[in-house]
C-alpha cells in the first residue's frame, strides 16, 4: 500500500485552540489583571443597563448614582459633620446637629482627601473612591476564593463575578460606602484565612469607620484571633490583630456618645431620625408575609426572595464546611439585616457585604464546564444589572 508522507507539525498548532487559550490564561499579565477586568466588565454592564433605564424614566444617571445616602456622604465630604447642606434631612423631614452623625466618617473622609487633589471635584472623587475600592475588593475576593478549602484561582474569579453581579451591586458604583467597606472587609477576611492577623485587625478597624456592619466583621476577626491565641498563647500577631480589630467601630461610637451626651448616642440618632432599631426580625417577618400575600412591587417581592436565598446560602456554607470565621461574618451581616426594623427597601442592598455566603456557589460553578459556568454567570449578571438599574430609576423611593 502506498505510504503517506509525514507532514511536519508546528508545535504551536499542535497545542490546539484550547491549549493556546489555557497558556494565555496563565500569562502573568492575564493573571494579574483578571480580577479587575472581570469586576469592571460586570459593573460596566450594570451602568449600561442604568443608562437605558434612566432614559426610559427620563432621569439623570449622575443624579441617580448620587441619590439618597449618597447626598449625605457628599455633604459630609465637603463640609464635615458641622456644615452639611441644610436641605438634607432625616426620614421624618427633620434635622438636628446630631443627624449627620448617623453616617460613618470613613468613606467621606477618603472622598475629601481625593477631592483635595488639584482639579478633582467632590463628585468625581466619590466615584473614584468607589471604583478603586471595588477593584481592591475584587482582588481580595479572588484571593479568598483561592485560599478557602477546595478553592482555586478559577473559584476566586467566579466569586468576583458573583459579587459584582449581585442584585444591588449598583451601590458599588454609587457615592455610597458599600464598595469601601466591602474592600476592607474582604481583605480583613483574607488576613484571617491566611493567619495574617495584623492585616486582619487593621483592615477590620478601618472597616469600623465606614459602616456599622463592621460589627459582624469584628465578631469574626476577634473570635478567630481568640482561637488562634488559645491554640498558641505566644502568637503575638494574633493578640495584636484581635485587639486592634474593634478600635474603629468602638472609636466612632464613643465619639458620637461624647457628641450627643449619651452612651447609646449613635443608636439614638438612628431611632430618632430613621426609626431604625434592632427588633429581632419582627418587622422583616411582617414585611415578608405582607409582600408574599400581596406583592405590591417588583423590588419588594424580589427583596423578600433574596432574603430567603440568603438563608439558603447559609445552609450551603455550613454543609460545605466553609471556614467558620467566614460563616460567622456572613451570618452576622445577614442577622443585622433581618433583625433591623429599618427601611425594608434597603434590605437587598444591606445584603451586599455578605459576600462570603456566595463562596459555596463560586466553588460549585468553578467545577463546572466553562460553557456552563459562563452561561450561568452571564444570566446572573444580566439580572443583577437590570435589578440595580430598576432600583434607582423606576423605583421611586430610597434604597
Amino acid at each position: 500500500m502506498p505510504t503517506q508522507e509525514a507532514v511536519p507539525v508546528d508545535p504551536d498548532d499542535a497545542l490546539g485552540a484550547r491549549g493556546r487559550t489555557a497558556l494565555a490564561g496563565r500569562h502573568p499579565v492575564v493573571v494579574a489583571l483578571a480580577p479587575a477586568v472581570l469586576y469592571l466588565v460586570v459593573r460596566e454592564l450594570g451602568l449600561l443597563a442604568l443608562q437605558l433605564m434612566a432614559a426610559r424614566w427620563d432621569k439623570d444617571v449622575t443624579r441617580a448614582l448620587t441619590s439618597w445616602d449618597g447626598q449625605w456622604f457628599l455633604g459630609i465630604a465637603e463640609g464635615g459633620y458641622a456644615d452639611v447642606p441644610r436641605g438634607l434631612v432625616d426620614a421624618f423631614g427633620r434635622r438636628t446637629a446630631e443627624t449627620p452623625l448617623a453616617f460613618f466618617p470613613g468613606y467621606p473622609t477618603l472622598v475629601r482627601w481625593v477631592a483635595g487633589l488639584p482639579g478633582v471635584p467632590t463628585i468625581g472623587a466619590a466615584f473614584a473612591v468607589s471604583l478603586v475600592s471595588g477593584v481592591l475588593c475584587a482582588y481580595a475576593l479572588a484571593r479568598l476564593g483561592s485560599r478557602v478549602a477546595g478553592g482555586s484561582r478559577r473559584a476566586g474569579l467566579v466569586l468576583v463575578v458573583l459579587f459584582a453581579a449581585s442584585p444591588m451591586a449598583v451601590a458599588l458604583s454609587m457615592t455610597y460606602s458599600e464598595a469601601t467597606f466591602c474592600a476592607l472587609a474582604a481583605w480583613s477576611l483574607v488576613g484571617v484565612v491566611e493567619r495574617r492577623w495584623v492585616l486582619a485587625g487593621v483592615c477590620c478597624a478601618a472597616a469600623g469607620l465606614v459602616r456599622p456592619t463592621a460589627a459582624a466583621l469584628v465578631l469574626a476577626v476577634c473570635a478567630a484571633a481568640a482561637v488562634a491565641v488559645w491554640r498558641r498563647p505566644g502568637d503575638r500577631r494574633a493578640w495584636v490583630g484581635g485587639l486592634v480589630a474593634p478600635l474603629g467601630l468602638l472609636g466612632y461610637l464613643a465619639y458620637v456618645a461624647v457628641r450627643t451626651g449619651r452612651w447609646d448616642g449613635w443608636f439614638a440618632v438612628q431611632r430618632h431620625g430613621w426609626d431604625s432599631r434592632f427588633d429581632g426580625g419582627a418587622a422583616t417577618w411582617r414585611f415578608a408575609l405582607s409582600i408574599l400575600g400581596d406583592p405590591r412591587s417588583v423590588l419588594e417581592l424580589t427583596t423578600v426572595w433574596l432574603l430567603v436565598a440568603a438563608l439558603a446560602l447559609v445552609v450551603l456554607c455550613v454543609r460545605r464546611g466553609l471556614e467558620w470565621p467566614l460563616v460567622v461574618y456572613g451570618v452576622g451581616v445577614l442577622l443585622m439585616d433581618l433583625g433591623s426594623n429599618g427601611l425594608m427597601n434597603s434590605k437587598a442592598r444591606l445584603l451586599l457585604p455578605a459576600f462570603t455566603l456566595l463562596v459555596p456557589v463560586a466553588l460549585a460553578l468553578a467545577r463546572r464546564r466553562t460553557g456552563t459556568a459562563v452561561a450561568v454567570l452571564a444570566g446572573i449578571s444580566v439580572f443583577g444589572a437590570w435589578f440595580g438599574a430598576y432600583a434607582i430609576t423606576a423605583w421611586p423611593y430610597a434604597i
